[in-house]
């Protein structure tokens, strides 16, 4: 949307530092903490919708208050009566904009610095490229001196998720260190070093932007502040790291020491760094840290994986590209409700690309969703993996950011695998990410880890469930093909009755296998005789109640009884407005525990606002019903979805399929089975 710059009330917004708002070059007061870091949010997505859950998140962090949700609409109406005083009550405005996805803000790129940066930018790398170097120095200063801080200040408003906030950071870094690259070259490093100096300040751990403002303070002649810089990098990195400076620093500072005429004298003192004797190993604290044994902590490759072709060639199209390209560390993590195969896809990949990383394999299982124990705490983590890759507990730093520093150095210049498996969010990943571009990394979680993609680049992907002959493939593969074929109807309800759930399939399979002579008739036999419940998918080994009490555990109780009454629904499509109903609860409260459903797994979002649940999990919910609510409150919720037009939309869905993602009831020779429990 175009904003007229006629209107009598023209806006500047900026969030290249602490959120600001001018009208006619005159600052806008933008009220209490918790509304600039809302606004701060809006502007970084501009453009984007940004969900309540979000804003909840970065606000509060996990546990908002009862009031969270209106309190965050009593904010988003005081910032539409402050973009435009004169709006009337209610009325949605242009610049912020509400619909099903959340809110947007709607700012032209003239009326917004990081759009506006990022316009700079573009045209500054562009004109580069075609050689017009003046021109791109131009831009990339204009661009630069946009910038007045870290992004939206979110660090003194205490956002409790600085993902969004940091991406923007790491842009703004990256573009310092491309304007500096380009100005060294023209020898005009005095037109970025004012910016360069105050960005570097805000990442004293980025070697890179650390090397650029060395050689822009030696470009300037300021070749005695260069070298006192170098020396408290070195320090703080010994000190707080327990490393030693990277090559790329290292360079720079002999670069500034070959310019400076007073050099021989520095490069003979103590401090001085000497030639590295190994340039392909890293020296850690003035210790060489290696092993002899590379880590090799995959697990065994999952046998009789079968079904999932085509999510083996999405990721190892992307891992031949990263190969052939190598510009940046790829990121993939996928994501799919309980039972549906994660970890096997995941393992039977890694041990597929493999040899392509031969510095060795990392494995670690996060127990993000452990009914148990409780999720391993990265610092935990990075102790194991720092053990395997050669550093003694005697050597570990203390300190969660320092073993993080420490791990990424020493994966520096190394090609590592690194699998995460089962995450429970985006911040238990992202203090385990190299930071080396010859590393791959592949996470699985129950929930769709989007701040991932946002602040790493990272490739989502979610498995839905096995199509029909991929299932039928499954249950052959490990019974046996004499005796699948000895009974295909069977077969083919035994697989409709699993609906297409990897882990269902294995546990009829064992079962089938479990005593001699147990016939797949005997075994959809036993199905059919559970009635709709989930007595048929149990036994020593694995037990679908227990993979789905995995999730429900992690529930609010609120969430929690929305899943159970979720049961109730006459269809098998379910909208906010039904969910609404169900649970006798605002609108914007169902949108929020749906989110919180989502996030478990235990439903999945088809289309905005609108949910699916897989049948096997609706007999899970099922059975929790009639355990914690009443007969009149089933009732009652039934009475209620049936007074919403979400009610009505669902009645006349009954019945109807609801696509691979959340597979329908048990079908037979094309019809459904009878209902087998109310």
């Amino acid at each position: 949307m175009s904003v007229n710059h006629d209107d009598e009330t023209p806006l500047w917004f900026g969030v290249l530092g602490p959120v600001r708002i001018w009208r006619r070059g005159v600052p806008v007061d933008l009220g209490p903490r918790q509304q600039r870091l809302i606004l701060g949010l809006l502007l970084v997505n501009a453009g984007q919708p940004v969900g309540v859950g979000e804003i909840l998140e970065v606000v509060w962090g996990r546990q908002p208050p009862q009031s969270a949700v209106n309190v965050v609409h009593r904010y988003v109406g005081a910032l539409r009566r402050l973009f435009e005083p004169g709006l009337a009550a209610r009325s949605a405005g242009r610049w912020l904009r509400g619909d099903a996805g959340g809110y947007r803000m709607q700012v032209h790129p003239d009326d917004l610095d990081l759009l506006r940066l990022r316009a700079l930018a573009a045209r500054a790398r562009s004109a580069e490229g075609a050689g017009r170097f003046a021109e791109a120095a131009s831009a990339y200063e204009d661009a630069l001196g946009l910038w007045r801080g870290p992004c939206g200040g979110a660090a003194q408003l205490g956002a409790n998720d600085h993902l969004a906030f940091g991406a923007v950071d790491h842009e703004c870094a990256d573009l310092a260190r491309e304007a500096t690259a380009l100005a060294l070259r023209l020898e005009r490093a005095r037109s970025v070093l004012p910016v360069l100096r105050r960005v570097a300040e805000h990442r004293p751990w980025d070697e890179a932007l650390q090397s650029q403002l060395l050689l822009a303070l030696s470009a300037d002649g300021q070749q005695a502040e260069a070298i006192a810089l170098f020396h408290s990098v070195r320090h703080r990195l010994a000190d707080e790291l327990g490393v030693d400076p990277g090559r790329e620093l290292r360079e720079a500072y002999q670069q500034v020491l070959r310019r400076d005429p007073a050099g021989s004298v520095a490069t003979g003192s103590a401090e001085s760094p000497s030639p590295d004797p190994h340039p392909g190993r890293l020296h850690l604290a003035g210790l060489p840290y290696r092993t002899e044994v590379l880590p090799a902590q995959l697990p065994a490759s999952p046998a009789y994986f079968t079904g999932r072709d085509e999510a083996l060639r999405r990721a190892c199209r992307l891992v031949d590209e990263h190969l052939t390209t190598r510009v940046s560390m790829p990121v993939l993590a996928i994501d799919g409700m309980p039972g549906i195969g994660k970890t096997s896809l995941v393992i039977q990949l890694a041990h597929r690309v493999a040899g392509a990383y031969p510095d060795g394999q990392l494995y670690v299982d996060l127990q993000g969703f452990d009914p148990d124990q409780s999720p391993l705490h990265p610092t935990d983590v990075l102790q194991g993996f720092l053990n395997a890759l050669g550093v003694a507990d005697a050597e570990l730093p203390a300190g969660g950011h320092a073993r993080s520093g420490l791990y990424r150095s020493l994966l520096a210049g190394r090609r590592v695998l690194v699998v995460l498996d089962n995450a429970h969010s985006v911040e238990q990943v992202r203090h385990l990410l190299p930071g080396a571009p010859g590393c791959l990394v592949l996470v699985t979680s129950r929930r769709r880890l989007s701040g991932l993609a946002t602040a790493h680049g990272a490739h989502l992907m979610t498995l839905g469930v096995l199509p029909h002959q991929d299932a039928r493939r499954f249950l052959t593969a490990r019974i046996g093909a004499a005796r699948t074929a000895a009974d295909p109807a069977a077969l083919d309800e035994v697989t409709e009755r699993c609906g297409g759930l990897p882990l269902a399939l294995a546990v009829v399979a064992g079962r089938a296998l479990s005593a001699a002579g147990h016939s797949l008739t005997a075994v959809a036999g036993e199905l059919r005789d559970a009635r709709g419940t989930l007595d048929g998918f149990a036994d020593a080994g694995r037990d679908l109640r227990a993979t789905f009490a995995w999730s429900y555990r992690m529930l609010g109780d609120r969430a929690a009884r929305l899943f159970r009454l979720a049961s109730r629904h006459p269809g098998s499509d379910l909208t906010v407005l039904a969910m609404a109903g169900l649970a006798g609860v605002a609108v914007a409260e169902a949108r929020l525990l749906c989110d919180e459903l989502v996030g478990t797994g235990l439903i999945a979002e088809h289309a905005p606002g609108r949910f699916t649940m897989h049948a096997l999990v609706r007999a899970y919910a099922r059975e929790l019903v009639h355990l914690n609510e009443d007969a009149e409150a089933r009732k009652a919720a039934l009475r209620r979805v049936s007074a919403t037009a979400g009610g009505s939309t669902a009645r006349r869905g009954r019945g109807r399929a609801c696509g691979r993602s959340a597979p329908p009831g048990p079908r037979r020779h094309g019809r459904p089975y009878p209902a087998e429990q109310s």
